[in-house]
């Protein structure tokens, strides 16, 4: 919207303008400054990665002195497949996700979301390498690395340490939180923003005290359990009875319980913003409560299903303590491995691939708001943060 348009008396002055431009612009630096930094870190020798010369940890000198660097033809070549993975994640694999039911819709925008994935890394490390050669000998000097840069940390994270079965743990316990977490709260919610009851009302006010109790206090709380859990299960299951404690279904169980007060106020507030003639309509057509909340309501609430599963992501994601005392080495996910790599007594290779580790568990991060940005903004938009 153009100032033009804008009534004279609601016009911002000059000043006020400058100073909340520069104040977002701070921010925004120092916002993305570490990542940008551990970014560069990530690509470079020990050396040059723990320079204290800035400019020596961007340009890579050392790096490029071992034969690894890029070109001005690989940097062009990057830019340019980068804006096309953005393309295809924004404009042209939308029209894929197009489905009738929920759950189908679901499913479809994950495996559209892996295999975005897949081929992204496909591309990056094996096609634009093999693209860039041929242009960079006809180029002869102009075709020349001008900037340090290697990837063999990356490989040595994800194929010598195996990173990628702490990446495989982090998606079974993510992916469980949230088909747990949206389940229970799409019910949840629907039931209590169509109850004007007041003890739906000290239901809700119980599960935000709940959200607020310090996370250690339900892991101690079901620690206990989760040892004792074969001794337990042992009258229903006999010797098949599993031991929790180590296991993801461990986590899962607490992060749920940590999450769902959280997802439940979210899409009660969603649900709220509802109109109830939707549903009344559609009772009158015939539908059950169930149908009419399955077909009718939940197709309209498809942006807020998606802005409290990317939160619900993120906790599961993101989460140390609960990962770190419930697993064992052999189930840990990707959060805990990595404050493994740092506190250990390392080499400054082994902190320059931990480095690299860090940077990698951002990537899905990106690819998930890079997909859902509509279906977040719409959400957000529509209500998700009120109540």
């Amino acid at each position: 919207m153009s100032d033009a348009s804008i009534p004279r008396a609601m016009r911002q002055p000059f000043s006020l303008k400058l100073a909340s431009n520069a104040f977002l612009l701070v921010w925004l630096l120092l916002a993305a400054f570490p990542l940008v930094w551990v970014l560069l870190m990530s690509f470079k020798s020990p050396v040059d990665a723990f320079s204290s010369n800035a400019w020596e940890v961007i340009s890579g000198p050392r790096t490029l002195a071992d034969g690894a660097g890029i070109s001005i033809v690989d940097i062009v070549l990057f830019v340019v497949f980068a804006w096309g993975a953005i393309k295809a994640a924004t404009v042209w694999l939308m029209p894929m996700a197009t489905a009738e039911g929920t759950l189908q819709k679901i499913f479809n925008w994950a495996v559209i979301a892996l295999g975005f994935g897949v081929l992204a890394v496909i591309g990056l490390f094996f096609l634009l390498p093999v693209v860039a050669a041929p242009i960079e000998g006809l180029l002869g000097p102009l075709g020349q690395p001008i900037f340090g840069l290697t990837t063999q940390h990356y490989a040595a994270v994800w194929v010598e340490n195996a990173f990628y079965e702490n990446f495989r743990n982090s998606m079974v316990v993510t992916i469980g939180v949230v088909t747990v977490s949206l389940t229970v709260g799409t019910l949840a919610g629907y039931g209590l923003a169509r109850s004007g009851s007041t003890f739906a009302f000290w239901i809700l006010i119980i599960a935000l005290i709940f959200r607020a109790l310090p996370h250690s206090v339900l892991v101690a709380g079901y620690l206990p359990v989760f040892i004792n859990s074969a001794e337990l299960l042992s009258p229903i299951l006999g010797e098949n009875a599993p031991t929790l404690y180590g296991q993801p279904l461990a986590v899962i169980a607490v992060l749920v319980s940590i999450n769902q007060p959280f997802t439940i106020w979210m899409l009660r507030s969603f649900f709220q913003n509802i109109p109830v003639d939707l549903d009344e309509s559609a009772r009158v057509d015939g539908c059950t409560h169930f149908q009419a909340f399955r077909w009718v309501i939940m197709p309209v609430m498809w942006p807020g299903v998606i802005t409290t599963g990317l939160f619900s992501f993120l906790l599961a994601y993101n989460d140390f303590l609960v990962t770190s005392l419930l697993l064992d080495a052999s189930n840990q996910t990707m959060v805990p491995a990595i404050a493994g790599y740092f506190n250990r007594e390392t080499t400054t290779t082994d902190q320059v691939e931990a480095v690299a580790a860090a940077v990698s568990i951002t990537a899905p991060l990106f690819l998930l708001v890079m997909i859902f940005q509509r279906q977040i903004v719409s959400g957000l938009t529509a209500g998700a943060v009120k109540g």
